[in-house]
C-alpha cells in the first residue's frame, strides 16, 4: 500500500479529502520534492498541483496514481483542486492546522468552498514509523557523518578556530554526498562546551573539551551525532565526568526495548548522572526522533506518554554542563525494527585526548 492510499484511509472517518501545503509532508506522501504548489488527496484520486519548473522532474519522480498538473500559479491551482473536489462530490477538506499560516488557509478555504477542517496531525502520526527506505537514507547520511568525524580527527590542529572545525565538518559531508547540514553546527571548546546549543566562535580551540554536534541529509533525511573530545589532557574530574556521560549513554541504548515507555529509557540514563552527583547538570530530554527533520516525535524524555515502537529512530544524547566550566555530550541514533534495537551510529565513543 502507498502512502497516499494509507492516508486515505486514515482521514476517510472525518474527511473526504486532504490538502498537503507543507512541502515535507509533500514529499513523504507523494515522493515528490518541489516548494511551489500542493498535494491533494481525496477518496478517489491523488494529484501533484505545481507549477511548469516542475513538471518534467515530476513525472519522472512521482510514483504511480498521482495526476500531474501545472496550471499557471497561485489562483488557478486552487481552481484546479476546487474543480476536483466538485467533481469527486468532496465535501470536507482536511488541512494541516500546524503547518499553514492564516491567511493560505482563508485563501483556500474561500477557493475550495467547501468545510475545512484539521488534519489532526495524521500525516506526523504516519512519519513517526520510518520504512526501511528511510532508513536506509539515514544510514547513507549518518555513514557520511561518521566519516566526517575519522576525517576531523585527522586533520584538527591547535591553531584552527571553532568555526574551522565546523565549516571542515560542513565541507566533508557536502563534499561526501550529503545535501546539506541537519541543522547548524555545534562546536564549541573549553568553558563554552558547558552550553549545550553552543554557537561556534571565531577564536582557537580552548584547551578541555570540544563538543561537535552535526549531520548531514540525504535524499531529505537527517543524520545527528556528537563526540565531544578533549583538546589536551584530561584531569581526573573531567575523565570521571565524561565517563559518566558515556555510561549513561551506553545503559540507556542497551536498555532501550521495543514497547518500552520512552520516559523509562530517559530514565535509564537520567538516574546514572544524577546518581553520580551531577545534580541538575543534566536539563535536557535524552533524545527525539529524526526523519525528514531534525526534531520530530516521540522523544525519550522524563514527561513523554509515548512508547519506543518498532520504526522509530530516536536519538540517545545524554549530556553533563557545568556552567561557566564545561561539559560534555554524547549522542547516537538508534532504530526500533523487528523487536530488536540497533545503533545506526559508530563513531568511536571512549575518550579522545589530542595534542
Amino acid at each position: 500500500m502507498t502512502r497516499a492510499e494509507k492516508l486515505r484511509e486514515k482521514i476517510a472517518p472525518f474527511a473526504d479529502a486532504i490538502v498537503i501545503t507543507d512541502v515535507l509532508n509533500q514529499y513523504y506522501i507523494s515522493g515528490f520534492r518541489f516548494t511551489d504548489g500542493y498535494v491533494l488527496v481525496t477518496k478517489e484520486s491523488a494529484h501533484i498541483v505545481t507549477d511548469f519548473r516542475y513538471v518534467e522532474a515530476a513525472e519522472k519522480l512521482a510514483p504511480a496514481g498521482f495526476t500531474i498538473v501545472t496550471p499557471a500559479r497561485g489562483a488557478e491551482m486552487a481552481t484546479y483542486m476546487h474543480d476536483v473536489c466538485a467533481r469527486e462530490g468532496v465535501k470536507t477538506v482536511a488541512f494541516e492546522e500546524a503547518r499553514i499560516t492564516y491567511a493560505e488557509h482563508e485563501k483556500l478555504k474561500d477557493a475550495f468552498g467547501v468545510d475545512f477542517i484539521p488534519s489532526r496531525g495524521v500525516i506526523e502520526q504516519m512519519r513517526r514509523v520510518k520504512d526501511k527506505d528511510e532508513v536506509d537514507k539515514m544510514c547513507a547520511a549518518q555513514k557520511i557523518t561518521d566519516d566526517a568525524f575519522t576525517h576531523i580527527l585527522s586533520v584538527i590542529t591547535p591553531e584552527m578556530t571553532e568555526i574551522e572545525v565546523a565549516t571542515e565538518l560542513e565541507y566533508f559531508m557536502r563534499k561526501h554526498g550529503g545535501e546539506d547540514k541537519s541543522f547548524d553546527t555545534i562546536c564549541v571548546s573549553g568553558s563554552a562546551s558547558s552550553l549545550p546549543h553552543g554557537v561556534p566562535r571565531n577564536r582557537k580551540l580552548e584547551r578541555g573539551f570540544l563538543t561537535m554536534d552535526y549531520g548531514c541529509v540525504v535524499d531529505g533525511y537527517h543524520s545527528d551525532m556528537t563526540r565531544t573530545v578533549c583538546i589536551g589532557k584530561a584531569d581526573a574530574e573531567m575523565k570521571r565526568l565524561y565517563n559518566t556521560v558515556l555510561e549513561a549513554q551506553v545503559a540507556a541504548i542497551e536498555g532501550a526495548k521495543v514497547g518500552m515507555k520512552c520516559a523509562a529509557v530517559d530514565a535509564i540514563a537520567r538516574d546514572i548522572i544524577e546518581g553520580a552527583g551531577y545534580h541538575g547538570a543534566f536539563g535536557h530530554s535524552l533524545g527525539h526522533s529524526v526523519g525528514l527533520e531534525i526534531h520530530e516525535a516521540p522523544n525519550f524524555a522524563p514527561r513523554s506518554a509515548d512508547f519506543f515502537e518498532n520504526g522509530h529512530v530516536i536519538t540517545v544524547e545524554p549530556g553533563i554542563y557545568l556552567a561557566g566550566k564545561y561539559g560534555c555530550r554524547i549522542e547516537d541514533m538508534v532504530w526500533a525494527h523487528d523487536g530488536t534495537v540497533t545503533s545506526l551510529t559508530h563513531s568511536k565513543k571512549e575518550l579522545i585526548e589530542l595534542f
